[in-house]
């Protein structure tokens, strides 16, 4: 399918380049989507994150380069884009679980991790319930914390500012303020890559934003996915849309934000919604 099609084309680049700083917006562009989709969807497919992967990569090939040559370890490292030796120590160590000198020397175990190869499988077992809606633009206020380019640090920073304004008496403020669709609270990913990547946590609203932050969600086509249960069960949710329904729904992903909209306040059984951005392949 075309979309795996693309998938694999940025493995090739991967590839191509694992001597090099790998350029993650080039990635989202042959993928045809942002970087930050693109890390998700290789997340979600390969089971990794992308940076772990491409550091695998990088430490394969380090391997035999050390054992199969005479380079030095310093340049071994220069070759794969770590200026520290110590970096390249601390890489090598937690892909293959013994430092760089130690291979050099021989008679040791190392570890090889080839190049992945999307491919789809179809199972069909559980239903997926969803719908198509467009919506006009819509302003939400709230705060925002900037989102790292490797995704996988924002696992971190979102729940935590989650936690900071339950604790502070903003999250329920929020919630008093809500006065316009979409009713929740929501979770707004801006995470195109024509402007700054930013996690919301706000509400749809008419009122003055006075000392919070403001955004207007654009106008778009939205595949809406409904859910209950807890912040694991979103993830799996998400995971599912983007490895079973996406792959054969017809849409590719759309250029705006996604949305996460929590329809009542119990973070243990949460009835919510996944709103993913679409347009027509």
């Amino acid at each position: 399918m075309e979309w795996i099609e693309r998938l694999n084309k940025a493995i090739g680049y991967i590839e191509e380049h694992l001597t090099e700083e790998i350029d993650y917006d080039r990635l989202g562009r042959i993928a045809c989507c942002s970087s930050y989709h693109f890390q998700r969807m290789f997340t979600y497919m390969a089971g990794i994150p992308l940076s772990e992967y491409i550091r695998r990569r990088k430490m394969s090939l380090a391997a035999v380069d050390l054992q199969g040559s005479s380079m030095k370890i310093i340049d071994v490292a220069g070759k794969y884009g770590y200026s520290s030796p110590t970096a390249f120590n601390r890489a090598f160590q937690s892909v293959h679980g013994i430092a760089p000198s130690a291979v050099k020397n021989g008679g040791v175990s190392i570890k090889s991790f080839p190049p992945i190869l999307f491919k789809i499988t179809v199972k069909g077992v559980e239903e997926m319930n969803y719908r198509i809606e467009t919506k006009d633009a819509f302003r939400i206020v709230g705060v925002s914390v900037p989102l790292d380019k490797d995704i996988e640090k924002n696992f971190t920073v979102i729940p935590q500012k989650w936690q900071e304004i339950s604790a502070n008496g903003t999250l329920q403020r929020l919630a008093g303020m809500m006065d316009t669709p979409p009713m929740g609270v929501l979770g707004v990913s801006t995470c195109n890559d024509e402007e700054p990547w930013r996690y919301y946590i706000a509400v749809s609203t008419s009122q003055p934003c006075n000392d919070l932050e403001e955004y207007l969600v654009p106008a778009a086509v939205w595949a809406v996915f409904p859910g209950e249960g807890t912040n694991e069960s979103i993830q799996e949710l998400e995971r599912r849309i983007v490895t079973e329904w996406l792959p054969t729904s017809g849409y590719e992903y759309g250029n705006a934000p996604d949305v996460e909209v929590y329809l009542n306040p119990d973070p243990g059984n949460a009835k919510y919604e996944v709103w993913i951005p679409v347009v027509k392949k």
